[in-house]
């Protein structure tokens, strides 16, 4: 799965940043509110740590744990703030395997190895994935072991989607898994969304069991358009904060999971939370929310 995420790394950083001043701002300045009101005496975790372009490492107390399946994230952070912290590279959904399995065995014959039709097997894959339930059991191991006294998740969980996309056309090979007419219903793209569902409330609820204090950032929606973009006043769902001067296309990529309902439920509801609005490239703008449990 690492090969899948640095490729999902690599895509990220080659976009131009000339845009993102201010949501870097506000990312390093959040995260860094987290980091420095941690009690230093305990374990720090930053998960989806990345290359450390979002996270102030200068702000993290010595016992501060980088969390990232990219298995040359270490590297690159070390790089850019030359801190070489304890880093932990496995999958925070704890399902990808499983996933990656399901998959391919769609994809082809069991008995005799040959490529399923396309069609055929999306179908197949699409009846298996509601019975896959990701759970992240690293990231509940680690926990139980290290009794955290903060977590800060840096724009992580709107990755699953994507990276579950990329597992899935892997095993397929060649061939395309999705429905190429946008007008008629693809099975495997919805079940893969409920998937995607189930792995980021799975991994929320890992947090909020945690007991740690949270600093979250994660993308909340993606707005495509060229039209001028403002959010209003905070709204549910997300996509009523939206001003916008001409028509737009909205995603959700945490596929209707709410991370604000989700903690609130759970007992962890946010003291602070917050939206803005990063440029990510031309027609593409994310919605991105920070959502703070201390």
């Amino acid at each position: 799965m690492s090969r899948l995420l640095r490729r999902e790394q690599r895509a990220f950083l080659a976009r131009d940043r000339a845009a993102w001043g201010d949501h870097l701002a506000r990312t390093r300045a959040f995260l860094g509110e987290g980091l420095q009101a941690a009690d230093p005496a305990r374990p720090v975790l930053v998960v989806g740590a990345g290359s450390g372009v979002e996270v102030p490492w200068e702000l993290a107390p010595p016992r501060t744990w980088g969390w990232d399946a990219d298995a040359g994230s270490r590297l690159r952070t070390f790089l850019r703030h030359r801190r070489w912290a304890p880093w932990v590279f496995d999958d925070l959904t704890g399902g990808l395997a499983e996933l990656d399995l399901a998959a391919r065995r769609a994809a082809r014959e069991s008995w005799s190895g040959r490529a399923r039709d396309p069609a055929v097997a999306a179908r197949r894959l699409a009846g298996l994935l509601p019975s896959l339930r990701p759970e992240p059991r690293a990231l509940r191991a680690w926990i139980g072991a290290h009794r955290p006294g903060a977590i800060l998740a840096a724009n992580v969980m709107g990755q699953f989607g994507a990276v579950a996309e990329r597992v899935v056309e892997a095993g397929f090979g060649k061939a395309s898994p999705w429905e190429a007419d946008p007008d008629r219903p693809d099975p495997l793209a919805e079940a893969l969304d409920a998937w995607t569902r189930r792995a980021v409330e799975a991994f929320l609820l890992a947090l909020a069991e945690s007991g740690a204090a949270l600093w979250l950032v994660h993308d909340r929606g993606v707005v495509f358009g060229s039209g001028a973009l403002e959010l209003g006043p905070w709204a549910d769902p997300w996509t009523g904060q939206l001003q916008a001067s001409g028509p737009v296309e909205a995603s959700d990529p945490l596929a209707g999971a709410d991370a604000v309902a989700l903690l609130t439920g759970a007992g962890r509801a946010p003291a602070r939370r917050e939206r803005w609005v990063w440029p990510l490239a031309p027609g593409q703008r994310h919605v991105v929310e920070a959502v703070a449990c201390p």
